[in-house]
């Protein structure tokens, strides 16, 4: 059995973010508890340089539809970075794993092969292929966020552990 481009994004993408979204239920739940600001969550920051929880939380959806997008050559939909609360962000990744849930193995049929640019206001990115970006690129950004995020609420407190990040498939 040989794995497709689509076999190594997508299942895994939507694992992610519905480890996330658990996650932040978790994360709700315990600021409802102990009487946190659910802002205050959000806002929180591992360090006073790094993005706070809604950003990685943005980031994170981002990272996973622009990248299943691009290798599937198709646009990915744009979301107006505008959540504040756990609701918002839980539905911010329910529309991203229903776009990546949309998405068909044939979509990506030849991505391994094909150059990747990614254009920034500061700097591009060209990766001779898919398979390059999915694998430098595209995916280590869905996980380091996703992972900040976690880190971010468990520093904050909430009872959360390895097998929430792994999610339960």
């Amino acid at each position: 059995m040989s794995l497709s481009i689509y076999d190594v994004t997508v299942p895994p993408y939507v694992r992610a973010l519905g480890a996330l979204g658990a996650v932040l239920e978790k994360a709700r739940v315990h600021a409802e508890n102990e009487k946190i600001d659910p802002g205050t969550l959000l806002g929180m920051r591992l360090y006073a340089d790094m993005l706070p929880l809604s950003k990685q939380i943005q980031i994170a959806a981002d990272n996973a539809k622009g990248g299943a997008a691009r290798l599937a050559q198709v646009e990915a939909p744009k979301f107006d970075d505008n959540e504040t609360t756990f609701a918002q962000f839980r539905e911010r990744i329910e529309k991203t794993v229903a776009f990546l849930k949309g998405l068909s193995a044939r979509q990506f049929e030849g991505a391994a092969e094909r150059p990747v640019t990614l254009k920034f206001p500061q700097r591009t990115f060209e990766f001779k292929s898919g398979l390059e970006y999915l694998t430098t690129f595209a995916t280590p950004n869905v996980y380091f966020h996703c992972t900040t995020a976690y880190d971010i609420l468990r520093h904050a407190g909430v009872k959360i552990g390895k097998a929430d990040f792994l999610g339960n498939g």
